[in-house]
């Protein structure tokens, strides 16, 4: 087959390791990070429009979890369009999403970084902050809205760090050193949350590439299908638009 992988730039590792080892023809499109972070429905037009300027291909591959109703409404004109099921592409990189809620569910404060998180993250660090005023330091709060209304800005700005406890860094054989390793130690050390390691794997994006696309863990759009997010656990399903 000839395929077309369009896929965020956090997976970018994951997913190249699958196309060297893949047995069909695949070409490469990486996306910012910062494209989920503008919202589901800017994020779902600017993958339509990549889908609909894709031809001559035996099927689209979207390197994207649902990603906040990212792949909602994308619609399949004349080439199928694959997607992966799992609402973040943390569950991806932990191989399932049984394994994410086993996580999670056993501390929910639990944040989680991958190599692609830490090499490719700044861009969207400064995108959030330009956008929502995460990363701003009390001080600046203060020069901008003055004492009171600034420090009731800072407080509602860093409140979600308050709910987590432990970095979670996920490895998935493919780091080259102990860079991210301890680039990820560094950061829970400075925001004062425990460190743990913890093995990733790489076997949904070697089928989502391979085209073993039987299984749940994949949604496969026909021409005249779209996707649509559901609040079950299919997540996101084919239908006709």
């Amino acid at each position: 087959m000839r395929l077309k992988l369009i896929s965020c730039e956090v997976l970018f590792r994951e997913m190249c390791d699958a196309v060297a080892r893949s047995p069909h023809q695949v070409d490469v499109e990486f996306l910012s990070k910062g494209l989920h972070d503008l919202g589901g429905a800017a994020m779902s037009r600017e993958l339509q429009k990549r889908v609909d300027e894709t031809n001559g291909y035996d099927a689209v591959l979207l390197g994207y979890a649902l990603c906040g109703n990212g792949l909602h409404g994308i619609t399949a004109r004349t080439t199928p369009v694959v997607a992966m099921r799992a609402h973040d592409c943390i569950a991806l990189l932990l191989g399932s999403r049984e394994r994410y809620v086993q996580i999670v569910t056993e501390e929910p404060g639990t944040y989680f970084r991958s190599t692609g998180w830490l090499e490719r993250g700044a861009g969207l660090e400064q995108l959030v902050m330009n956008r929502t005023g995460i990363g701003i330091s009390l001080d600046e709060f203060i020069e901008r809205y003055g004492e009171d209304n600034g420090r009731y800005l800072y407080d509602e700005m860093t409140r979600y760090q308050a709910n987590y406890s432990r970095l979670v860094y996920i490895e998935t054989g493919l780091e080259p050193d102990a860079s991210f390793h301890d680039e990820a130690v560094r950061e829970a050390e400075t925001r004062g949350w425990r460190f743990e390691a913890v093995k990733g794997s790489l076997d949904i994006f070697r089928r989502f590439v391979w085209g073993e696309w039987e299984s749940d863990d994949f949604a496969v759009a026909k021409p005249g299908e779209r996707f649509t997010a559901r609040y079950d656990e299919r997540i996101v399903t084919a239908e006709r638009s």
